[in-house]
């Protein structure tokens, strides 16, 4: 008798495939978000998301329906790295950072898991979490505020930007809260659309150019212009067109800064393939094993990496709809991974994703980069960690100014600082500070 395939096996079928596509847009806003915040390309990042996602599947045997795409955890980072040696150079220490996952999951599979929650507690991975979006908060303000992200000049005058900013970001908030079935899955999408459409409207009124005629830019330079939106870039743009690949150059300062911000999306990527397991019935843990998880997350990281994409992360939002369509079938991630990756060569979307104005971002990435931090808090939370005992103090304190102050110590050849070297210091602090007692 022939035995019917269970709703979790494998299953690659031609019907699938406009439930993959849906898949795919579930994660395109936070997909795309990443490059234009950090000035990677986006059709880069549809493609290698696209390919770490076949990457994964390969690696992890078809088991796991996950789908992976840009990374927030290195946003801080990336900016920091191209603004410091430019993409290519970013690209090194990314490549590095994918492969400090292959060595996690090298340790997991001599080890046991339980090694990752010895040598990277909540205790470490929870206030680096919280420097990653705290470091961020000044570029959040200045994007929302009309500025470029250092705040050296002003691309938006600053009441138009704040109207923008403030819709974009109203709307993200209203339907992750209030958003029903799939919709609720989109809100950065739909903080991005409704933030477009405000501009649109603002521009069409006349109301963008009266503003930036009366605007008085201070001491700053003024980059402003009487209209938010053009479409030249959508005009230039071929209709199909190879991304734009950017190959990594050695740099090993990159890489000392930007491997260390691996460790709390690593500790990140267990708790994910838990959810995943929790929404399918299936624990993941143990077939394929965290190891091989792990492994092809680093490995599609590593990838993308070496073609200028962003690091590859699991998405909550595509397993959110996993969990909502009952779509349990991991080859369905496979047609999102396809999607992508034709996606990617449409000239047009990039240089449309790249007509977005500014403060549609800005609004989006204050609920974005304060979340971020609040997730590191509900790490210790849910850890029960007790912050006054002396050495949690002491260690999550020093990972906190050091992450936010931006210490950095020069060593001979390079130099290790910000989120890095906070992470780095923690570990070592973590290992080397003996148990405390309680008073």
């Amino acid at each position: 008798m022939k035995q019917t395939p269970s709703p979790t096996d494998y299953n690659f079928r031609a019907k699938d495939c406009l439930l993959g596509a849906q898949m795919l847009f579930v994660a395109f806003g936070a997909l795309v978000l990443v490059p234009l915040l950090t000035g990677l390309n986006a059709n880069v990042a549809l493609f290698t998301a696209g390919a770490g996602t076949l990457i994964f599947q390969i690696i992890t045997r078809g088991r796991v329906p996950v789908f992976l795409a840009s990374s927030f955890a290195f946003i801080a980072p990336i900016i920091y790295g191209v603004n410091q040696w430019g993409i290519a150079g970013t690209m090194c220490g990314l490549v590095a950072a994918g492969l400090l996952y292959a060595v996690l999951s090298l340790v997991v599979r001599v080890f046991g898991s339980g090694v990752l929650h010895k040598i990277l507690p909540p205790i470490v991975t929870g206030p680096v979490i919280m420097v990653i979006g705290l470091v961020l908060a000044p570029v959040a303000i200045h994007m929302a505020s009309g500025r470029t992200g250092d705040g050296s000049a002003w691309l938006v005058p600053e009441t138009t930007a704040l109207i923008i900013a403030g819709v974009a970001l109203a709307v993200t908030i209203l339907v992750s809260l209030l958003g029903r079935g799939l919709f609720k899955l989109i809100p950065i999408l739909s903080g991005i659309t409704a933030g477009y459409i405000t501009s649109l409207i603002l521009d069409g009124t006349g109301f963008t150019a009266a503003t930036q005629a009366a605007f008085d830019p201070g001491a700053l330079q003024n980059w402003t212009a009487p209209a938010l939106i053009s479409m030249q870039s959508v005009a230039t743009a071929p209709w199909f067109a190879m991304p734009d690949f950017t190959f990594p150059v050695w740099n090993l300062e990159a890489i000392l800064f930007i491997v260390p911000v691996a460790i709390a999306p690593a500790i990140e990527h267990f708790g994910d393939i838990l959810a995943i397991g929790g929404i399918s019935g299936k624990d993941y843990v143990e077939d394929p094993g965290i190891e091989n998880t792990l492994l092809g997350d680093g490995v599609a990281t590593s990838f993308a990496a070496l073609l200028g994409g962003p690091p590859n992360t699991t998405y909550s939002e595509v397993s959110g709809a996993v969990a909502l369509t009952k779509s349990f079938n991991p080859a369905i991630m496979t047609w999102a991974a396809i999607t992508a990756i034709l996606l990617a060569f449409i000239g047009k979307l990039g240089g449309f994703l790249n007509s977005i104005p500014v403060p549609v971002m800005g609004g989006i990435m204050v609920l974005l980069f304060g979340a971020i931090a609040v997730i590191g808090i509900n790490t210790l939370v849910k850890a029960g960690t007790d912050l006054m005992q002396p050495r949690n103090l002491a260690i999550v304190a020093i990972i906190l100014v050091f992450g936010i102050g931006g210490m950095s110590f020069d060593l001979a050849i390079v130099k290790l600082g910000g989120i890095g070297l906070a992470g780095v210091v923690g570990v070592i602090l973590n290992l080397i500070l003996p148990a405390g007692h309680d008073a």
